[in-house]
């Protein structure tokens, strides 16, 4: 009898494993069995902290339903979306390498790896997923070029790679994917000039932080509406820039990008235009003023803009034009901003302004951070002196580079 009484249970256990392992297509069994043996979670000192492998027991459970991070069409029981690791704040990630067994899931459209440390190529094994639609591996240590292979994938919608380790040249073949509407490889160490040409519908392009030279192409994806080359070396004018009429945020900052900003960005579509630290020139465009979307970002500090301060960036929530050459005294319309609360940041320091137009005994509200140190005015106003440390503790230039620089008309040699 005890014999018995200990069979049942094993029985019905095999036949639960069985049904188990048949309720998913028996290749991506396989498959998911070679990924996790390729993966692993990375130990963490918190109690707490979620662990992503725990549910993956090919022993008991229905990975289709069970396993954390996989989803299955009902109709064919076939793996379509792989998401590795929590994505949790608590969470370490995963370490290991991606297996090239991913390819052996042959309907999969979204493959996703959170931030971890896992390291190794990427498979080139994935230019077989056909039906590819996202893939993003990002925030890993992930090394090597881009498989080719990739940048033919029919379907693909979301590419993003970022903060990673991987190199090489963004190659012209890009232009093939015909669907790709996303684009993200900031912060890796890619080289070489951009693409002259890029997917016509591309909405989001983000290139920065990396070792990009060369110019802008001379046609820019028409419908762009976000665009961040920031801290590459890339130089020359700005000029692919004019018809980008659904832009809303550009940062082209930390480059040696040159010439006049030009007069068709300024529109109320931009809400951030980040261009500091560059090597632009002429002056801020001339009215009708520019009214930028509420809480719009305008910075414009360290170039070498010149000419008199214009009122076209009144309408703007945040605006440093610090670090530049311009002259004349500011509008009363940039005052009046301030006083209004609809400006709340605006950084004038290290120019030749010779006035600010603030009343005796006018204060600024206390959510203002004003900042007009360092100009040819024989003092700054009271109370506008919200400046960063790196303003300095001069409140006024020395008055033989007030005067040297305007009798040379915007000298250069002067900072």
């Amino acid at each position: 009898m005890a014999k018995a009484s200990l069979f049942v249970p094993l029985v019905f256990s095999f036949i639960f494993i069985s049904t188990a392992q048949s309720a998913i297509h028996p290749t991506d069994f396989a498959a998911l069995q070679l990924i996790k043996n390729s993966l692993t979670d990375v130990p963490s000192s918190a109690a707490a902290a979620p662990r992503f492998f725990s549910s993956w027991n090919f022993s008991s459970v229905d990975p289709c339903s069970s396993f954390a991070g996989v989803t299955c069409s009902s109709s064919s029981s076939r793996v379509t979306i792989l998401t590795l690791g929590t994505g949790l704040s608590g969470s370490p990630g995963l370490a290991g390498i991606l297996s090239p067994a991913i390819a052996q899931l042959s309907e999969l459209n979204q493959l996703i790896l959170f931030a971890g440390i896992v390291t190794g190529p990427i498979p080139p094994q994935l230019a077989s997923l056909r039906n590819l639609k996202v893939i993003s591996l990002t925030n890993n240590r992930l090394t090597g070029e881009i498989p080719a292979g990739i940048f033919r994938l029919p379907n693909l919608h979301t590419l993003d790679l970022s903060r990673n380790q991987l190199s090489g040249a963004i190659p012209a073949s890009i232009t093939a994917l015909g669907q790709l509407k996303v684009l993200v490889l900031a912060s890796n160490k890619f080289s070489g000039q951009m693409p002259r040409a890029l997917p016509s519908q591309l909405l989001h392009l983000d290139l920065s932080g990396n070792f990009l030279s060369g110019t802008l192409p001379s046609q820019m994806p028409a419908l762009l509406r976000y665009l961040s080359l920031s801290n590459n070396r890339m130089w020359g004018p700005l000029n692919g820039l004019e018809a980008l009429s659904e832009l809303a945020y550009l940062d082209l900052s930390m480059n040696q990008f040159g010439g006049p900003i030009p007069k068709s960005l300024f529109r109320p579509s931009i809400t951030s235009m980040l261009l500091q630290r560059n090597n632009l020139s002429g002056g801020v465009p001339q009215s009708p003023p520019w009214p930028p979307a509420i809480g719009s970002t305008v910075d414009l500090s360290h170039n070498f803009l010149t000419g008199e301060l214009t009122t076209a960036l009144i309408g703007a929530e945040t605006l440093f034009l610090n670090n530049n050459r311009l002259t004349g005294g500011v509008p009363e319309e940039y005052v009046e901003s301030v006083e209004a609360g609809t400006m709340k940041t605006l950084y004038l320091q290290h120019n030749y302004i010779t006035g600010f137009p603030l009343e005796m005994g006018a204060e600024m509200p206390d959510t203002a951070a004003v900042c007009v140190s360092y100009n040819c005015m024989a003092a700054p106003p009271v109370g506008l002196a919200a400046c960063p440390a790196s303003a300095g503790d001069q409140l006024s230039r020395p008055a033989y580079q007030c005067s040297a620089f305007h009798n040379s008309s915007g000298s250069n040699s002067l900072d």
